[in-house]
Order: structure tokens, then sequence, then C-alpha cells
């Protein structure tokens, strides 16, 4: 891994504006093809790939955020590289704000890759002796695939000293389950029913502050609605915490409406680059952080709330892009920083989400300073499966927040099986965006079982190396996590859609020890029955596991029953102590 930053110090005696400071890496010949990724609200991390002929591929992003359209990673490698096999070359530019990465092919045969932070015509001015240090550029070299890029990648971030150390929580957050219907007696019993599953964190999520009935008012004031909450938030949270959860709470400080308190008193801390606003979006403007008065007033208000109430998590929002700021994106993103700093500073075991109208604002220099990050608004789970296998080059499973939405997930309309639901959340940084009092007897059954499963799972999920499968059938997708010694295992087989095959091809299980020998079986509350294996090597036994060699399971593959379309098949997979026996 490497990790590239710039500074440039002027040593003049007059102002000196730069255009531009980006570090770059050559790129040597066999890295022929080029992949990146794109994306919109709720469809966040798409692949696209490409020939890196003569000439630039550029991918700029002037978001004022990172965007759901953000490269994440560029990666340059030998052609038809995969998860599993070929030489790649990967850069990512850590920065929250405007920012590129690109890739180059010249004329002449030389290459080169690079990234950087964006900026505005003269947004930044270098007074003499002043100096700036441009974002961090990481880079890394993979001769095994895209997964040696993200084991690399990961393996870095976990030896961070401010990595989570603490097994992730189970979470259940309020939106999806009452919007903005904030009510105590219906609150208390979804935390009653939470807690009789098993979930660790019960977050409320938007409508608690003053004026707060829909989207259009109140952001900016951060206090609680005393209509709503006469008592303010004590008997929720003190009702919560009884149930043995932790209790977080969603904000969203960067932003205001202007029908607010704060807006009507200090309508010039709203950021913008002429005497009226930039278009609006959401009903919300910028706040502008580089102010001192309004950093000040946000983090005041933060703190007088983490001081108040036992709060354990923030989700911290930010829902639209930062447009027509006169240059000020560079000192907002820095101010940001420096307030996400300050607050966890002051309450040094608070955990924070980044959270961007879902995934936009998914990168390493956010990640910094934040604890985890919401990938994506889209709870569907089809969608998810592509956003957390995409995310997941960059960022391990620990980081990503997963959770199982209600049947009909309200971002596409779809309806989905709550074993597809949970399968899908299980590889991450587990949860629920669901009104859990509506549930049936057996579904309630089966959520805790996955929760258990979770609980059991969660040393290996949030440790161990992710790998992917490049299986030959585009319909069946293959993940997985396996320990750093090799000994575990677990794994996703999902049935993204109808196969061409009427017989399933044989699903290889990459990332195992090939000259052991492991049991696999099905996991979750109502494990799938697995038909013989496709050839012969292995055994069965008493508790309907296969036993069978590394190199069967990595080289020739399992047989797996026909998948319905749009379902999971969770395979836990454990070495065997004793082989002869």
């Amino acid at each position: 891994m490497l990790r590239l930053q710039h500074a440039l110090v002027n040593v003049g005696d007059s102002p000196y504006i730069l255009d531009a400071l980006l570090p770059c890496l050559p790129l040597p010949g066999p890295a022929a093809e080029l992949l990146d990724l794109t994306g919109r609200w709720c469809r966040e991390r798409a692949p696209q790939r490409r020939l890196l002929q003569q000439g630039a591929w550029v991918r700029d992003s002037r978001h004022g955020r990172t965007g759901h359209d953000s490269s994440l990673l560029l990666a340059a490698g030998t052609p038809g590289f995969g998860f599993g096999h070929g030489e790649v070359w990967a850069v990512h530019t850590a920065w929250s704000g405007d920012h590129t990465t690109w890739a180059e092919r010249l004329p002449t045969g030389e290459g080169v890759i690079g990234g950087g932070e964006l900026f505005e015509s003269g947004e930044m001015v270098l007074e003499p002796g002043a100096t700036y240090a441009s974002p961090q550029l990481y880079a890394t070299w993979s001769g095994s695939g895209l997964d040696g890029i993200t084991g690399r990648m990961h393996r870095h971030l976990r030896a961070r000293p401010q990595h989570p150390r603490r097994p992730r929580p189970v979470v259940l957050n309020t939106w999806e389950a009452v919007y903005f219907d904030h009510d105590l007696g219906r609150l208390t019993r979804l935390a009653d029913a939470a807690a009789g599953i098993g979930v660790e964190r019960f977050v409320l999520d938007d409508g608690w502050f003053v004026g707060r009935r829909d989207g259009t008012r109140g952001l900016g004031d951060w206090t609680v609605d005393t209509q709503v909450w006469p008592d303010g938030l004590h008997p929720l949270v003190e009702h919560v915490r009884s149930l043995g959860m932790d209790f977080g709470l969603w904000v969203e400080p960067e932003m205001v409406n202007r029908d607010s308190d704060l807006a009507r008193a200090h309508p010039d801390w709203v950021l913008g680059a002429h005497d009226e606003d930039p278009p609006g979006w959401r009903h919300q403007q910028v706040l502008d952080l580089a102010n001192p008065a309004g950093y000040a007033h946000v983090r005041d208000a933060l703190l007088t709330l983490l001081d108040e109430y036992d709060i354990g998590f923030l989700k911290w929002d930010m829902n639209r892009d930062l447009i027509d700021t006169g240059g000020a994106v560079h000192a907002q993103t820095l101010a940001v920083y420096a307030l996400l700093d300050e607050v966890r500073g002051a309450h040094p075991r608070l955990e924070i989400e980044s959270c961007s109208s879902g995934g936009a604002r998914v990168d390493l220099g956010i990640l910094a300073h934040t604890d985890r990050v919401w990938a994506s608004d889209c709870n569907d789970a089809l969608e998810r499966q592509h956003i957390q296998r995409w995310t997941g080059l960059l960022v391990p499973p620990e980081l990503v927040g997963a959770h199982v939405g209600p049947p009909e997930a309200h971002t596409t309309g779809r309806v989905h099986r709550l074993a597809f639901r949970a399968a899908t959340a299980l590889f991450g940084h587990f949860g629920m965006e669901w009104d859990i009092t509506d549930l049936t007897p057996e579904e309630s059954t089966e959520l805790a079982g996955w929760i258990e499963l979770y609980k059991a799972e969660r040393d290996l999920l949030h440790t161990g190396r992710v790998v992917r499968g490049d299986h030959p059938d585009p319909s069946l997708w293959v993940h997985g996590v396996v320990s750093t010694d090799g000994e575990r295992g677990l794994f996703g087989v999902v049935a993204m859609a109808t196969s061409p095959h009427a017989v399933p091809l044989p699903v290889r299980l990459p990332g195992l020890d090939r000259d052991r020998h492991y049991e696999v079986e099905a996991a979750g509350p109502e494990p799938a029955e697995l038909p013989p294996l496709l050839h012969l090597t292995g055994s069965w036994t008493e508790k309907g596991a296969i036993r069978v060699v590394g190199s069967v399971l990595t080289e020739v593959g399992l047989a797996l029953p026909t998948m319905a379309p749009e379902s999971a098949l969770v395979l836990r997979v454990r070495a065997v102590v004793d082989p002869s026996a």
C-alpha cells in the first residue's frame, strides 16, 4: 500500500493562485483495461469497464461531496482481470469534497494513474508562507485480481488505531418504521420488540427536533421539540437503555432549512456565492461551517445533546450537493472533518455514521473521522447485493451499514422473502429498518434466528478476508469471508436472476486452503438441504454436512440446489480437526 501526499509552500512575497496539485504514479504497459464505478441515488457503485487506449479516462466529481457517482476506486489491469485473477493497479482519492481520478496512456506508450482535489477558479490562494497539502492518494497492486486489492485495503484500514474494535452491534433504525410520526408509546413498543429479538442499538431517526413534522423545516434547530416530547427524549432513552440497548440519534448538522429559527436569526450563515440562495434541494441549504460563528453554534448544539442524553451513536446525514458556493468546498470539507473530530473528542465512546443521501459520501477521507458508512438509502436486497459487492472493493464489511427492510422495498416496490433480505444484510454491519411490531410470530422467530447467526459469525465477518467468486454463470454470484488462518469461512451464494442452465454449474468457494479438509453446511434459521456432491469426492456427516478436501471446494466446486431467482444460500465452512477420523 502506498499513500501519496504532496505539499506546496509559497516561498514568494505575493499571493500564489494554485490551480491543481495532483499526485500520480506510472502505469505499466500490461494495464490495458479499466474498471471504475458510477451510480445514482439508490443505485450507488455500479461497475463499468473499458479499454485503456491512447488518451485519458477522467472521472471528475464536483458535488461538494464524494457523490453517488463516485468512482470510489479506479483500477487498471491486464485484460479480463477478475476478482481472483489478473494483475491490477488501483488508486483511491481520500477526499470528501470535489475531486478527480484519472488514467492516461500517451502516444509514446507511457501510462499514468492518479487523483486529487479539484478547485474552483481562484479557490486556492496561498498567501506568502502558506502551505497546501493534497489529500492522500491511496495506491496498491495485486497479482491475484481485485480480491488482492481489497485485501490490502481492508488490512490497512483495520490496522488504524481508531478502527472499531468492539463487536458491531445489531441496529434498529426507526426511519422506515415510523418516518416523522414520533409517538412515545409507539416507539417504546418498537424498542420492546427490538430488544426481544436481540437488537443491541436503537436509533431514533429524523423528526425529533423543533418544528420537524416533515422535510421542509427545522434543520438547524437542534433542540428537542417539546410539543412532541414534553419530557424531552429522556423517557425513550431511559427505556431503550433499560432494555440493554445502545441509543442513537439522527442529525444533519451541515444543512439548514430556510424555515428554521437558525436561518431566520442568521441568514448570512447560509453558504452561497450571491445575494440569492443557490438552487434548493429537499428544501435545504448548506450551513457555512467555515464561518466560525456558524461552526460554534452547531458544535455547541450537538455537545449539549450529547451531554444531556446517553447517546452512543449519531447517524450523521448530509442530503444535498454543494453548488454555487463561490469556491468554499475545500474550507467546508475541512470544517466538517474538524467538527466530527471535536465532537468525538469530547465523547470518545461515541460512534458516528457517515450518511449522505445514502451513499454519496463514501471515501477514506470521511472514514478517518467516522465509524461506518451508510451504503445506500435503498434496502431492496437485490439492489443491495450490487451496492455492497462493489462498496466492499474498498470498505470492509464492519464499516458498511446493511439493514433488513420491509418485505416491499419503499424505494423500488420489489417484494423479497425475509431469508433473502437477511442473508444480504448479514455480510455487513447488520441491522433493520422495519416496523417489527407488525411481524408474525413466524417472522419474529426467523428474524431472531438471523440475528443469532450474525452474532455467532460477526467476529469472522468483521476480521476475515473478503473473497468473491468469478462464477461462469453471471446470474449466480458467490462471495464470502475467510478467516486469516484459513480455518473458517462464511459464504453467500446468490441467484441474482434466472439461470440459462437447467442444472446449476458447480460453485467454487475461493480463499480456502486447498490441502485442508472442511465441513460445509447450510446456515440460517431454516437452512437448505444440500444435495450430493457432483463429483463423489466427499462424504456426509451425521448432521448433514459435507466433508471434503479444500482443493475440491476451490477448484472443482460444489453442486448446489437449483435456486429461485432473487434468493440466497448461506454456507458455513469449518476445518476438520482430524481428517482421518
